[in-house]
């Protein structure tokens, strides 16, 4: 009886082709190796990562994704503006802490008030043992365990998550998040109700009229 070796095959990480909306979730890999990926990978891609222990996910998002991504994003921006805060929009920026094994790429994130200036200078790579975590991050999409976990890991204190014109509002409470009908940014506003409306709306009737009508709603200048 003849034995026959089959050799695994290998393939670069760069070649393999996600159809948009699709995910590839890779087990058993090692810190060293999500780093090595992430270097083969480069910055110059559409698809995004999240690592948590062990298990890497990399996902290709659709256009219908990122619309409600960036229109939810400069809607922050409005709501921030007119409470006079800090900020600054370091939208999907690699985050990756070691000793947590946690690391992801938000679809947008905020640093806000003392955060934003600690950060404003930051051009290079995010080192999380010299800066904070942001202090807002924001999904776009159905987001799985795994990206929570990360999230967890990077200890960033709040995140949104928009999927299928509901808003959920997760805040961490020590290593887990848990839903709530309150935003820690924006306290005083319904939050849950306002975006989902609002993206509704933009989608409807076009984006800078939205926001054009909230700045004006929320006392601001009319700009661009």
């Amino acid at each position: 009886m003849t034995t026959q070796i089959v050799t695994p095959v290998t393939v670069p990480i760069k070649n393999i082709v996600l159809e948009p909306g699709s995910v590839l979730t890779i087990t058993d890999i090692t810190w060293e190796k999500f780093e090595a990926i992430l270097e083969e990978l480069g910055e110059k891609r559409s698809a995004r990562i999240a690592y948590s222990n062990g298990v890497l996910e990399i996902v290709s998002p659709l256009p219908a994704h990122e619309r409600p991504n960036r229109i939810i994003g400069d809607l922050v921006k409005i709501l921030l503006d007119a409470r006079n805060l800090d900020w600054e929009d370091f939208g999907s920026t690699t985050f990756r802490r070691k000793k947590k094994q946690a690391g992801l790429e938000p679809d947008t994130c905020f640093y806000i008030g003392e955060n934003a200036k600690r950060v404003r200078e930051c051009m290079m790579s995010m080192n999380l043992d010299v800066y904070p975590p942001p202090d807002l991050a924001i999904e776009a999409d159905v987001t799985s365990k795994t990206t929570l976990e990360a999230y967890a890991g990077i200890q960033v204190p709040e995140v949104w998550i928009y999927n299928k014109g509901k808003l959920k509002i997760n805040l961490l409470n020590d290593s887990n998040y848990q839903e709530s009908a309150t935003s820690l940014v924006f306290p005083d506003l319904p939050i849950t109700q306002l975006i989902p409306d609002r993206v509704q709306q933009a989608l409807q009737e076009g984006t800078s009229q939205v926001l054009r009508q909230l700045r004006q709603e929320m006392g601001g200048n009319d700009r661009t």
